[in-house]
């Protein structure tokens, strides 16, 4: 009989199933992990209730790897080796050693002529990306994944596994802060205090922020905002400001950093609110930097941008570099990551007590970790 796995498969709105599936095959330029913990985030929530949006269209498969519905979730993985390809003869890498994943897959996964952006060392930006965890196979909810040997982060000694699967979405607040050219001594403020804002508030400490400034609404998270080091929290709906006045977060942000505004600030929202906020937060010749996905077109009044002489941009994964960084910064003891942590639920009850307690109790949590075992089958 075949060996099979353990996973969870999105196979269209609402409709996920764990199953047992075929293992997949070690080549020889790949290793077979052993799953130990796999987040759950946003984007598994927007595939689950309105996607295919990353996965492949129903009865399309992806042109660069063949993938087709349903698809095995989760990307943000850790674990441990259990078998190494015939060619890998990378010495970091062997049976037992415990690992990140970087679940991105780009021209050079898929064996073609690089890119422009591949050639200019962003493969982030790759024409070709695609992701284990949706557009590629395999997945971390699940009890194993095959993926390309140079697609493992070993980790030290020091790193967890369980902080081995924030490595992905600490990897994303790392690039953001890194290629908005924040600086040591500067000061910045977040829009949302979701797990992307409150991991670029753990990072710019490493950075030595001067002062940094959260917008958050929501009881739960403006807590976690304050626990987890902002200087300041701001509700923009607890004001007395009059109409037509100034903006609360922007007032408070200027009076906090007793300035004209911020040096960057960093849009984790997506909201045409928060991006105006954003610009008006931010001080003459500062940074507007976007991390939100934005579910329709928003407004941007260039003058603002073009009179003040502020930069928009934005920025979206993560390269090797990023994962350097953060590895040693995590070395260093400079993130407490497992604060990011809000619960550990089986993959059997991945369903119940991770997707859905996502869905309907969003405001409690930052990070829940699946961890593989042996399942009852589930369909939903």
């Amino acid at each position: 009989m075949a060996p099979t796995v353990t996973a969870l498969q999105f196979y269209g709105p609402k409709d996920v199933r764990l199953e047992q599936v075929p293992a997949a095959i070690c080549r020889p330029d790949e290793v077979r992990i052993q799953v130990a913990y796999c987040g759950i985030c946003g984007s598994d929530i927007h595939e689950y209730l309105g996607g295919p949006i990353f996965s492949p269209a129903e009865g399309e498969a992806n042109p660069y790897t063949g993938q087709r519905l349903p698809v095995t979730l989760g990307h943000e993985m850790s674990g441990t080796i259990v078998e190494l390809g015939s060619s890998v003869s990378d010495p970091n890498l062997r049976v037992g050693t415990r690992v990140a994943v970087n679940p991105a897959l780009n021209d050079r996964h898929h064996g073609v002529d690089p890119c422009t952006a591949c050639k200019l060392s962003l493969p982030n930006i790759c024409k070709r990306y695609t992701s284990h965890g949706f557009s590629a196979p395999g997945g971390g909810l699940a009890s194993e994944i095959v993926v390309k040997h140079y697609s493992c982060i070993p980790l030290p000694d020091s790193v967890s596994l369980k902080v081995g699967a924030l490595m992905e979405p600490l990897a994303v607040a790392w690039h953001c802060v890194r290629i908005s050219g924040f600086q040591k001594g500067q000061t910045a403020l977040i829009l949302g205090a979701g797990p992307i804002g409150l991991a670029i508030l753990m990072v710019l400490r490493v950075w030595e922020a001067k002062t940094v400034v959260i917008s958050e609404v929501t009881a739960s998270r403006k807590q976690m905002a304050r626990d987890f080091g902002a200087d300041l929290v701001v509700d923009p709906t607890e004001s007395d400001t009059p109409k037509g006045g100034i903006d609360p977060v922007v007032a408070a942000t200027q009076a906090a950093v007793q300035a004209d505004g911020v040096d960057v600030t960093f849009e984790c929202t997506g909201l045409q609110t928060t991006l105006d906020t954003a610009i008006a937060a931010t001080r003459p010749g500062g940074t507007v930097f976007n991390i939100a996905i934005h579910e329709k077109p928003l407004m941007v009044n260039l003058n603002d941008l073009t009179l003040g002489e502020r930069r928009l941009t934005g920025g979206i994964c993560y390269t090797e570099d990023d994962f350097r960084g953060l590895i040693a910064a995590l070395e260093a003891g400079k993130i407490e990551a497992e604060k990011l942590i809000t619960s550990v639920v089986d993959l059997d009850d991945v369903i119940n007590k991770g997707l859905l307690e996502l869905i309907q109790n969003k405001a409690a949590h930052v990070k829940i970790l699946v961890k593989p075992n042996q399942p009852r089958s589930v369909r939903l």
